[in-house]
C-alpha cells in the first residue's frame, strides 16, 4: 500500500510504512495488500508501527482505508446502506440507455431509419412464424428503432411492447437489455432481473446486462449475486471501469458487513494470539509488580490480593495458556474484592484483558472504575486512550492524554503512546518528538527509539532512521525486535541478504529468550524476504506453516500464507486462510476487513465456475498487473 495511506478507521495505530505504487491507471493497478494493513493494525495496538508491507496480489480489492467512518458502527452502516443503494440506482440510470445491437453497428445502416407509427411492421406469436429470416432482421431493426424512440420520450411501457416484438423477431441479447433498462425506469426490478438474465443466457460476456441485472439484484438485497455480475463484469472489462469496480468494493462490504455482524453476535470472547497479547504488554514500561503484590508478601492465594499477583505472575510466561491464566485471575480478583489500595490497579488490568478479548464497551466501564478510584494512576487513562483509538475516537483520546499528563507529566509511557496518536494524524514531526521526550525521560526503553526510527523513515529521513537503528543494535545487542525491526527497513529497500541476516538473528534470540512464547513476526518477514527475493514459495509456505505451529492464533501468519496461495493461484487453499483470518479477528472492523478479503476470493472462485473462459483472462491480468508481493 502507498506510503501516505490513511490508517484505517477502526485502526488503534498507523499502518507500516511501505513503498509508493506508481499512479493507477486501472483498477488492478490499485490493489490493496490486506495482510499488510492487517499487520499494521495487529501491531501497532502494541504501540510498534511496521516497516515492511507483508501483501501481494488480493484479487482487484481496492483500498478500503479513504473511508471516513469506522466500519463496525451501526449509525454510520445504516447510513451508509442508504447511501449505497441510493448510489446503485443512480449508477444504473446512467447505465440505462438502450443500445444498437451487434447488427447494428453495421446497426447504424441508413436502411434502418425510423418509421412512423403506422408503418411499423404487426407480428405476434402466429405470424412472426410466416416471415423469412431477412424479414425478420429487418423488422427486428425497425421494432428495436421505435423502442428506443419511445424509451427516449418516457413512454416505457409503449417501449416495453416494442422490444417485446423485436424479440418475437429476432432473440437478440440486446433487445432484451434494452427492455429491462425501461424496467430499470420503472424500478420492477424482478422484470430486469428476468430480461438481463436472457440476455446474458444469450452473450455471457454482455457488460451492459451484468451490470444492469447487478443493480437488481442489489436493489432487491441479494448482495452476493450483485457482487457475482459486477465482478464478472470487472474482468472482461479489464477493470477499466471505474464504476463497476466501485460496485465490486461496495457490494464485498456489504455482504462483509452482514456476515461480519453475524460472526461478532455469535463469538465468543477471547483473548488474540500471544504474540498480539505480548506486543500490546511490551508497549508499557516493564515495572515491579506494586508494593505488598510482589513476591515476598505472604498473601492467601484465594484472596483479591492473591488473585492479583498469580494473574502477573502468569503474564510473565509470555504464553497462550499463561494469559488465559492471567485473565482469569484478575476476574477473580476483583469478584472476591478486599484488595485495599490495589482496587484501581485490579480494574486497570482485568480491563487491559478485557479490550484484548475486544470486549471494548466493558473494557472502557473498568478503565473509568480504575481512574474514579485513583486518578493518579496514569497507565489507566493511556491504556483508556488506546481504547478510544480502536473506536475512532481521537479526541477522547487527546483528551486522556491530557489528563494522563495533568496527573504525571513525568511519565515516558505517555509520550509514548501520545506520538501513535499523533503518527495516526500524520503529525510525523509531533510524533518524534514525543518519541525523544519519551526516551529522554527513559532511554532503557527499546520501543520509542524503534518508534523513532519508524517515524524518520516515515518522513523521508531513510539516513536518519538508518542511524537511529545502528544505535539501537550498539545499545540493545540482546533483544530481537531491532534486529526485526531493522530487517524490515532493509527488505523495504530491497536489501533482501541483509535483511534475512536480521531476520535470523532476531529468530535465534527469540528461541533462546523466550522458548516457550517467541515473537513470530521474525519468521514471517523471512518468508516475506525469501519470497520477494527469489519467488521462493516452498520455503516461504514452510515459515509460515513454522510460525503457526508455535502460536496458532497468530492473524499476522494466517494472512501471509492467504497471500501466498492466491499468489500461487490455489484460491480455494487461500479462501480456508482469509475465513481463518476472520475467524481470529477482535473487532467488527477487522472482521469485515478479512471477510471482504474472503468474499473477494470466494466470487472468484464462483467466477471462474461459471465463466470458465474468464479463468484465463483473470490469470493473464493478474501475471500483467500483479507480479508479486511488494
Amino acid at each position: 500500500m502507498s506510503a501516505d495511506a490513511a490508517p484505517l478507521p477502526n485502526s488503534p495505530g498507523p499502518f507500516p510504512v511501505g513503498i509508493s505504487n506508481p499512479a493507477p491507471s486501472s483498477m488492478w493497478d490499485r490493489i490493496s495488500n490486506w495482510a499488510s494493513e492487517h499487520k499494521g493494525v495487529v501491531y501497532t495496538v502494541a504501540g510498534l508501527t511496521l516497516v515492511v508491507t507483508a501483501g501481494g496480489v488480493v484479487y482487484y480489492l481496492t483500498d478500503s482505508s479513504k473511508s471516513s467512518s469506522a466500519p463496525g458502527s451501526a449509525t454510520s452502516s445504516k447510513r451508509k446502506n442508504k447511501r449505497d443503494r441510493k448510489k446503485a440506482k443512480k449508477d444504473a440510470e446512467k447505465e440505462a440507455t438502450p443500445e444498437e445491437s451487434k447488427a447494428g453497428a453495421e446497426a447504424k445502416k441508413p436502411s434502418v431509419t425510423a418509421v412512423s407509427e403506422d408503418e411499423l411492421p404487426e407480428v405476434d406469436e402466429s405470424s412472426v412464424g410466416a416471415l423469412s429470416e431477412e424479414e425478420r432482421k429487418e423488422y427486428a431493426a425497425k421494432l428495436k428503432a421505435a423502442g428506443n424512440k419511445a424509451y427516449g420520450s418516457k413512454d416505457y411501457n409503449r417501449a416495453i411492447e416494442l422490444y417485446g416484438k423485436a424479440i418475437m423477431c429476432k432473440q437478440d441479447p440486446v433487445f432484451y437489455s434494452n427492455r429491462a433498462a425501461c424496467w430499470n425506469a420503472m424500478s420492477n426490478w424482478d422484470k430486469v432481473i428476468e430480461d438481463t438474465t436472457a440476455a446474458i443466457n444469450l452473450d455471457n460476456e454482455y457488460v451492459k446486462a451484468l451490470n444492469r441485472r447487478a443493480n437488481a439484484y442489489e436493489q432487491v438485497e441479494r448482495n452476493s449475486e450483485a457482487l457475482l455480475d459486477y465482478t464478472a463484469s470487472c474482468i472482461i472489462d479489464g477493470f477499466r471501469n471505474e464504476q463497476s469496480a466501485q460496485s465490486v468494493e461496495r457490494l464485498l462490504k456489504k455482504v462483509a458487513e452482514t456476515k461480519g455482524k453475524a460472526i461478532l453476535d455469535s463469538k465468543e470472547k477471547k483473548l488474540p494470539s500471544p504474540t498480539f497479547v505480548t506486543n500490546y504488554i511490551q508497549s508499557f514500561r516493564a515495572k515491579p509488580p506494586p508494593y505488598g503484590l510482589d513476591e515476598e508478601a505472604e498473601l492467601d492465594e484465594e484472596s483479591g490480593k492473591g488473585q492479583l499477583r498469580r494473574g502477573l505472575n502468569a503474564m510473565n510466561t509470555k504464553t497462550a495458556d499463561g494469559y488465559a491464566d492471567a485473565a482469569a485471575a484478575f476476574d477473580k480478583a476483583l469478584e472476591l474484592g478486599d484488595l485495599g489500595e490495589h482496587e484501581a490497579f485490579a480494574y486497570n488490568m482485568r480491563g487491559t484483558f478485557k479490550y484484548l478479548k475486544g470486549d471494548s464497551d466493558d473494557a472502557l466501564k473498568d478503565m473509568d472504575k480504575s481512574i474514579e478510584i485513583d486518578p493518579n494512576l496514569t497507565q489507566s487513562y493511556i491504556k483508556r486512550a488506546s481504547m478510544h483509538l480502536e473506536l475512532a475516537n481521537p479526541d477522547a483520546a487527546e483528551a486522556d492524554f491530557a489528563s494522563a499528563l495533568e496527573s504525571n507529566k513525568e511519565d515516558p509511557d505517555i509520550y509514548y503512546h501520545r506520538a501513535q496518536l499523533h503518527f495516526i494524524k500524520a503529525e510525523f514531526g509531533e510524533a518524534a518528538k514525543d518519541y525523544q521526550k519519551s526516551i529522554d525521560l527513559d532511554k532503557d526503553f527499546i520501543f520509542s527509539h524503534i518508534q523513532l526510527g519508524v517515524t524518520q523513515y516515515k518522513m523521508g529521513s531513510i539516513a536518519s532512521s538508518m542511524a537511529t537503528f545502528r544505535r539501537c543494535m550498539k545499545n540493545f545487542d540482546k533483544v530481537p525486535d531491532v534486529y526485526n525491526y531493522y530487517g524490515e527497513l532493509l527488505l523495504d529497500q530491497q536489501k533482501y541478504q541483509e535483511a534475512i541476516e536480521k531476520f535470523d538473528t532476531a529468530v535465534e534470540m527469540e528461541k533462546t529468550a523466550k522458548p516457550m512464547g517467541m515473537n513470530v513476526l521474525p519468521l514471517i518477514n523471512k518468508a516475506l524476504a525469501l519470497f520477494q527475493w527469489k519467488n521462493d514459495f516452498g520455503e516461504a509456505e514452510k515459515l509460515c506453516q513454522k510460525a503457526l505451529i508455535i502460536d496458532p492464533e497468530c492473524d499476522i501468519a494466517v494472512a501471509t500464507m492467504a497471500q501466498l496461495l492466491l499468489q500461487q493461484g490455489k484460491v480455494t487453499e487461500a479462501l480456508k486462510y482469509f475465513e481463518r483470518a476472520a475467524e481470529l479477528s477482535r473487532t467488527e472492523g477487522e472482521i469485515v476487513n478479512a471477510l471482504s478479503y474472503a468474499e473477494a476470493t470466494r466470487t472468484q472462485l464462483e467466477v471462474q465456475e461459471k465463466y470458465p473462459k474468464l479463468a484465463s483472462k483473470l490469470g493473464a491480468m493478474g501475471a500483467g498487473f500483479g507480479s508479486g508481493m511488494r
